[in-house]
């Protein structure tokens, strides 16, 4: 019998981010000082292939970036990370995709994002890369780029008997094409409570209730609830919840992001989907609460 290499492909979004730290997130008007600022190579889907490769796996990116210093970084970065990146365009015409996230005190962020070359992929970088989509294999996707794109991605991937993650962020409606391909659907709570169109409770039964209601759509729902933990549900039955991992809060900046790219990874090796979110809850727990260096933050995958 020949196995499968466990492999993950992450179609979707490269942004270059500034950092912003400071007391607080401004409110409308108004000015505050902040302490630091620093660069990071970032974007869903960048932040979900570097969290896939990090557990060894082999994991491909296939995105756009420009012909610009952003550009350059975000495929150095890459290359450094040991993911596979020779199915990331060079778009012309237009700039990288970048960021700017502000934190507050507390390691809470809002942020904003400019998507620019990320908005060129489409069904020719899908065929591009055909040879990354393969029996057994598990495509993540984000909705940092356009619908139409994920159709694209996830008909070739299920096309060969692979499998098909929706990290629906940031919320915006889906369409009935890509809704039908997903396999497993992870969103936040408040993506949840957009998706669901009914408010979601701020806890651990809260989310399983929402991830309960999706279940009518997708086969399998993750809902992410911060503090309190992950919530499953399956069309199947199958309901899980797991606690949150009590730590030290740094920053919440890509713990959903290093949260699907493990629970990606586990899911290519074979795992069932509690052992793969036991996993996954744990390496987003390491991830929020390891700092820089220089105390400033810590250091987002």
């Amino acid at each position: 019998m020949t196995t499968q290499t466990p492999s993950v492909v992450v179609f979707g979004s490269l942004h270059y981010d500034i950092m912003v730290h400071g007391p607080a997130r401004p409110r409308k008007g108004e000015t505050v000082t902040g302490s630091s600022w620093r660069p990071k190579c970032g974007g869903k889907g960048g932040n979900q292939a570097v969290s896939a490769a990090k557990t060894g796996v082999r994991s491909h990116m296939i995105g756009a970036v420009a012909d610009d210093d952003f550009g350059r970084a975000l495929i150095d970065n890459l290359a450094q990370r040991n993911v596979d990146h020779r199915f990331v365009k060079q778009a012309p015409g237009v700039a990288s995709g970048m960021s700017v996230a502000i934190f507050d005190s507390e390691g809470d962020y809002g942020a904003v994002i400019v998507s620019g070359s990320n908005l060129t992929l489409g069904q020719a970088d899908v065929d591009a890369a055909r040879e990354v989509f393969t029996p057994g294999g598990v495509l993540v996707l984000q909705n940092e780029v356009p619908d139409h794109a994920n159709v694209a991605a996830a008909r070739a991937m299920k096309a060969v008997g692979g499998r098909v993650i929706l990290n629906a962020a940031p919320a915006r409606p889906l369409s009935e094409d890509l809704e039908r391909l997903v396999d497993v659907l992870v969103v936040n709570a408040i993506e949840a409570e957009q998706l669901a169109e009914t408010p979601v409770v701020d806890t651990l039964a809260g989310a399983l209730a929402a991830a309960k209601l999706l279940t009518r759509t997708f086969p399998v729902v993750v809902v992410t609830a911060g503090g309190e933990g992950v919530a499953c549900a399956s069309q199947a039955g199958e309901e899980i919840s797991i606690d949150a991992i009590k730590v030290k809060l740094v920053s919440t900046h890509g713990a959903g992001d290093e949260f699907t790219g493990v629970l990606a990874a586990e899911l290519s090796r074979g795992k069932d989907i509690r052992t793969a979110l036991v996993s996954a809850n744990a390496a987003a727990a390491v991830l929020v609460s390891t700092p820089l260096p220089d105390g400033n933050g810590r250091q987002s995958s």
